[in-house]
Order: structure tokens, then C-alpha cells, then sequence
């Protein structure tokens, strides 16, 4: 459980406006639109382009929500469904949040279909502890709100910045911004973290 407590108190690193790795917001990105069009063209490179793009937003949406070793096989069906749907997509600037739309649901289908798990016998060698503190963090991360675990996931666990995650999912800048620190101070106020010492 130490592991979890360092993520908890390890420090948010926000990258805006004018960071290495920033990226511009969608609806400032004309190539974005001009990507989708050549995909519902039929052009697999450009598809392979918007999957590279958002694949870590999407993984994130999911491992927030499904068990994890499901998350892989989510993701190809949540880009199949968008690849499959995309003519259907009014405005191309809306991507991301339509993506995220996609993602979310297909968790809440999976989740209606899922059978209960079967406990396994207590004489069975267990996992890696750290493996086992990881998942006590993101089981507890999963308790967040959408908004907070969403971020937090994509920020955290896929290494986006706040620049991409705005692209990403159409959310201002601001509002990643709130969602990261919020998010971080109920993860830590979960482990006991003083949240009133900087």
C-alpha cells in the first residue's frame, strides 16, 4: 500500500498553453477535420492517425470503469464502433467528446453483460504485491466522480498532459485543470494524505 500512497502524494504536473508537449484544442485544429473526412474517405493511415491521437483517452475511460484485463480488447471495439459510425459525426470538432461517448457506453454494455467472477481457492499463489497496491489504487480511483477519474486516469496512468486531455476530450484547459486538482485532493483525503499542507 506504500505505492499507493506515494501516487498520493506525488504532485500533479500540469502542462498548458506554451508546454513541450501541448497539444492545440480541437476545434483549432483544422488537420482534425481534414483526417476525419479522409477517413470516412476510406483512408486507413488517417484512421491509424485518429487512433494514436486518442487511443490513451479511451484506455483511460475504460480502465476507469472495466476490469483491466478487458481494457485492451474495449478499446479495439470502441474504434471499430467509431470507425464503423463516423459518418454519422455532424461536427468534426466534437470528436473527442463523441469518442468518449462511445467509450463510456460500451463499458456500461460490457458491464450489463459481465458474468460474476468466480473466487478463486485461497491456496493459489498470489500476484506481485506491487500489482496488488495497484490495484487498491485504482479501485479507489474508479470511486471518483466520472469527471475526476477520467482525468485523473488519462493524466496519471496514460502520461497526457493537460493540453492533450483538453484536445482530447473538448474540455477547457480550466477545466482540466480543476478536475486534475480536485480529483487529486479526494484521492488523497481516500488515503488519509493531509490535503491542507502544500
Amino acid at each position: 500500500m506504500e505505492h499507493a500512497l506515494e501516487l498520493a502524494r506525488a504532485p500533479v504536473m500540469l502542462t498548458f498553453p506554451g508546454s513541450s508537449r501541448g497539444a492545440e484544442p480541437a476545434s483549432a485544429r483544422p488537420e482534425l477535420a481534414a483526417t476525419i473526412r479522409a477517413v470516412v474517405s476510406g483512408d486507413q493511415t488517417a484512421f491509424a492517425r485518429l487512433y494514436a491521437d486518442y487511443v490513451r483517452m479511451v484506455h483511460a475511460i475504460l480502465l476507469g470503469r472495466v476490469p483491466r484485463r478487458d481494457v485492451d480488447d474495449l478499446v479495439q471495439e470502441v474504434f471499430l464502433t467509431a470507425y464503423t459510425r463516423l459518418r454519422e459525426l455532424r461536427d468534426t470538432a466534437a470528436f473527442g467528446g463523441w469518442l468518449a461517448t462511445i467509450a463510456r457506453n460500451r463499458a456500461i454494455d460490457y458491464l450489463r453483460q459481465m458474468r460474476e467472477p468466480v473466487e478463486l481457492p485461497p491456496e493459489l499463489p498470489g500476484g506481485d504485491p506491487i500489482e496488488s497496491d495497484t490495484l487498491a489504487v485504482l479501485d479507489i480511483v474508479r470511486k471518483l466522480p466520472d469527471a475526476y477519474r477520467d482525468t485523473l486516469l488519462m493524466r496519471l496512468v496514460e502520461g497526457m498532459t493537460g493540453d492533450e486531455i483538453a484536445a482530447r476530450t473538448g474540455l477547457t484547459p480550466g477545466s482540466v485543470r480543476v478536475n486534475l486538482h480536485r480529483g487529486m485532493k479526494m484521492l488523497r483525503e481516500k488515503f488519509g494524505v493531509d490535503t491542507t499542507k502544500p
